[in-house]
């Protein structure tokens, strides 16, 4: 997964492909929060606004920045508010699409490619932590593999061997079961929580709770391609092309924070904490496409349940405007 996404020049993040828009004539893959409506960033700067002020911060980094559509979203409603923005970006020709529509912010924004050694400010990721690399296990006939991938002819082909992983909860019943652990992203939370010495992070992606993450009904795993804005199951045909998915398990995120003295601050539904930041009252003031488009970011059968906010902190809690109705804190 790791070399398919991020291979230098030929794997999906690395290479020119356009990825992210609106629709599949753009040429792009699949389309995320704020390339759909301009609200979401508007009311998501309300929590860094919220945020920044808790914790005496005035920077923001950004990780995995896509587009540029969020960081320019953010600047604009939060004006000299945010003294510096800086994207932490591994792709690129990302880097250059982010410069080309960044540029009218100047030298507010800086470019990264890696986390600092120490850091202040408040950390957004809006869908990065499912495009990190996942371990695939695969429970067959009672016994417990790790799904490896080899080259088979012309072609790859799934391997599986004996492993001693195992998922963080037991999966109930004696049937085939495939399921992902996230190392990379509880390892990338590690390294967030030992390098950012004041400030938050919010990260927004979709995934479950481990309870849900490994229930036994969910036996075929969350591993997807998107391209063309079509999803499909198969991330060993047409390698680099396509981007692939796992779903986040937000336990173990909130675990691996809490391990090394990041606590959570919030976790709840997308749709919940755009409500709580004012998007309702944003999407009344809007022309009725826009109300429609915005619509899709908090709707139940659209993101609004899917996704989750979870959010951590360095320094003294406070009552965030994100999380003050809805906080599901307690099912992690």
């Amino acid at each position: 997964m790791a070399q398919a996404l991020y291979a230098p020049r030929l794997g999906y993040y690395a290479n020119a492909s356009r990825k992210f828009g609106r629709m599949p004539a753009s040429g792009s893959d699949f389309v995320t929060a704020p390339e759909m409506s301009p609200l979401f960033g508007q009311a998501l700067a309300v929590a860094v606004a919220d945020a920044l002020d808790a914790t005496g911060c005035d920077e923001v980094w950004e990780f995995g920045a896509g587009s540029g559509a969020l960081a320019g979203q953010v600047l604009q409603a939060l004006g000299p508010r945010v003294r510096r923005y800086h994207i932490v970006e591994v792709s690129t020709s990302l880097r250059e699409r982010q410069r080309e529509a960044l540029a009218a912010f100047g030298d507010r924004v800086a470019w990264a490619l890696e986390l600092p050694e120490r850091m202040t400010g408040v950390v957004l990721g809006n869908e990065v932590l499912d495009a990190m690399p996942v371990k695939l296990l695969a429970r067959l006939d009672g016994a417990w593999h790790e799904r490896g991938v080899q080259w088979k002819g012309e072609r790859f082909a799934w391997a599986e061997r004996p492993t001693e992983l195992r998922p963080s909860l037991d999966v109930g019943g004696t049937h085939d079961y495939l399921t992902e652990i996230h190392p990379h992203a509880e390892a990338f939370v590690r390294t967030l929580a030992d390098r950012l010495e004041r400030g938050a992070a919010f990260f927004i992606d979709y995934g479950f709770p481990e309870a849900e993450y490994y229930h036994p009904q969910r036996h075929m795993g969350t591993l997807m391609c998107h391209r063309a804005h079509l999803a499909d199951t198969d991330p060993l045909a047409d390698v680099g092309h396509k981007d692939i998915t796992a779903h986040v398990n937000f336990t173990a995120l909130a675990l691996a924070a809490q391990a090394q003295g990041l606590a959570t601050l919030g976790y709840t539904s997308q749709g919940r904490f755009l409500i709580n930041c004012g998007i309702a009252e944003r999407m009344a003031q809007a022309p009725l496409a826009a109300r429609a488009d915005a619509q899709r970011l908090v709707a139940e059968h659209e993101m609004g349940e899917l996704f989750k906010v979870i959010a951590f902190h360095r320094g003294p809690f406070w009552d965030a405007i994100g999380f003050r109705a809805g906080d599901r804190t307690p099912t992690l």
